[in-house]
Formats: C-alpha cells, structure tokens, sequence
C-alpha cells in the first residue's frame, strides 16, 4: 500500500502536525480497506451485532470530522472527543510524541477540541449504520465541584448524535481530572446523564489504580446504572522504556501498557462478571487482540498501534486474530469469550 511510501514522510513531521495531515486525508474518504468477512469474528455490543470487535478509541477524532474516513478503514465503531462544553486549545504545543523504540506515544494535548456544539453539528453528518460513541470531558477551568455540570452539558447536547456515551475522569493531561475517580462523584453524575438520554453509560478509568479501586469503582458505576468500563486511559509510569522521549510529561500508550491494562480488565472482570468492558492499551497484533478478548473484553479499542501500522492495521489484525484462533483451536471469538 502506500503508506509503506510515505510512512518515511510522514514521519518526519512533528507527530501532531502528522496526526492532523492524516484527519485531513481521512476527510476525504478516498482510503478503503476491506477487513476480513468472517462471521467468527462477529461481537455484539450494546444490542448491536459489529462484524469483529476492532473500534478506534476516543482522541483520535476529537471532533468527529473524518467519520465516513474510518469507517472505511474497517473499524466496527469509533469514538469521537473527549467533548468539553465550550471549545478549549488544549495544552502549548508540542504535546505529542512518538517513542519509536518503545512502540508508544506520549501526549499532554489536554482536551483540546472545538467545543459540543460545534461536535454535535459535525455527529450530525454521522454514518448512520455504524456504532458512535462519544467521549464526554470537562473544560479545563471548570472547578470539581461544578465538573458534574460540564459532563451533562456535553451529554445533553450530544446524546441525540450517539449510540453510547463515556464518562471521562482518568485523563492525566487536565489538572484535578484524576481526582473525580471517586464513587461519590459516579454515584452523582451517572443517572443524571442517564435522565437526559437511556443511553448506555461506561466510565473511563486509569491504569494507575489499584485493581482493588477499578473493581469498587466499576462496581459504584454499575450500580448507579453505567453499562460497564473502559479499561484503560494511558499512564503516567515509565517503567523499563528505550526512548529518548520517555522523560516528556503526559500520559503513555501503546506496548508499554499492554500487560497493566490487561490485568486490570481481568480483574474488573473477574469481579464483574455482566459488565460491559472495553479493553484498550498496547494492542498492536492479532494475538494482543485474542489475549484481551480472553482476558474478558467485549470489544477493544486501538489508537497507538493505528500511528505505527497504518490505514490497513484492523485489516491485518484481524487477519492474525484469524491465525491465532487457529493455532488455539477456537472456533469463534464468542466461543473464546466464553472459555
């Protein structure tokens, strides 16, 4: 394909300037790669039956302008922000950085996005056959108290243009964010969105929790109504990188977070048995993807491997999902969730 070309070109752009070329491209909606037609790897998410389990996950599209695009990459879903009541810049640049010998990415962009209303007029043009989500967040100086405000703004404004909504509260890039993991602040704020629109609800939590925190927190949500989590955000540790880059502030993904936000959702799982759980972090091949799968996600997002793969990453790691169920010898991924 030709990104195998250009990759090299690309790639000498400063990654957020890269990031915003590829939105622009992606607007166009001339890419297509077709994914693997394989009832095997057909998932059901929210009552609704996705032809495998591969979705992009929230800060990609910030503000849902290149939907059409992805779809046509072969995602089964996508989510659009994190969405902030009124427009915010985001963190001074630069605020993104790759870590090529670790297969990661760095970023403090802190919410920069344009704003709900503007998002909500963009989900208008949304395709209308393929799942949307949308990633709810607070404007940078909201204070704690008055977050709860910011989150149900958003969900107001956008839950006519969603199919489920997330609330944010594990981002490392906005200040006091993190301190909203809390099951007061869940307990709150979940059935007032869930007034607003009965739409599914998940929480967003951070790999740097205790597993004990997630479980009683994933617990709190469910309980207030939450259909289940995203398990996880990016991290702020830096255990055992290579890259030059690995002392830039922000939050880490890719490789590096693939086995703590493995355990994590294991765990969650394990202790939540009916929730809905999203698996994301370091999920880069077919065999990531099976492994998440066992470990009990129900679906998964992918975001740092879609940087260094390209356009054709679901294809190919479905292709060697497929592989991978063979040497194993499962015969669908529901057969696998179940074993």
């Amino acid at each position: 394909m030709a990104y195998s070309f250009f990759r090299p070109l690309i790639w000498r752009l400063d990654a957020e300037r890269a990031h915003n070329l590829a939105l622009s491209v992606l607007r166009t909606g001339l890419l297509r790669v077709q994914p693997p037609t394989d009832p095997r790897l057909s998932v059901e998410l929210f009552g609704r039956r996705l032809p495998h389990p591969v979705g992009l996950a929230a800060g990609f599209d910030k503000n849902g302008i290149a939907l059409r695009g992805l779809q046509r990459l072969g995602f089964a879903f996508v989510e659009v922000g994190t969405v902030t009541p009124r427009p915010q810049p985001g963190n001074p640049k630069p605020r993104l950085f790759r870590l090529p010998e670790d297969l990661a990415l760095i970023n403090r962009l802190g919410f920069n996005n344009a704003g709900a209303e503007t998002v909500a007029s963009n989900l208008e043009h949304r395709p209308g056959d393929w799942v949307v989500g949308v990633n709810l967040g607070k404007n940078k100086d909201t204070t704690e108290g008055d977050a709860p405000n910011d989150y149900v703004a958003v969900w107001r404004r956008l839950a006519p243009h969603a199919d489920y909504g997330v609330v944010n509260i594990s981002s490392p890039n906005t200040p006091g964010l993190r301190d909203l993991q809390s099951p007061t602040f869940l307990r709150n704020l979940i059935p007032r969105l869930l007034e607003i629109e009965n739409k599914p609800i998940l929480v967003k939590l951070s790999p740097d929790e205790e597993d004990g925190a997630l479980i009683d927190l994933v617990g709190v949500a469910l309980e207030a109504g939450a259909a289940g989590a995203i398990l996880t955000n990016t991290t702020l540790a830096r255990t055992n990188l290579q890259s030059p880059r690995a002392k830039e502030t922000g939050g880490l993904s890719g490789a590096p977070l693939r086995q703590r936000a493995t355990e994590a959702l294991r765990a969650v799982r394990t202790a939540h048995p009916r929730a809905t759980l999203v698996g994301v972090g370091g999920i880069f091949t077919g065999k990531d993807l099976f492994e998440r799968l066992r470990a009990g996600a129900d679906v998964v997002q992918i975001y740092t491997a879609f940087v260094y793969r390209g356009p054709q990453v679901v294809k190919r790691i479905l292709e060697e999902l497929q592989g991978e169920m063979r040497r194993q010898g499962v015969s669908s991924i529901e057969a696998l969730r179940s074993s």
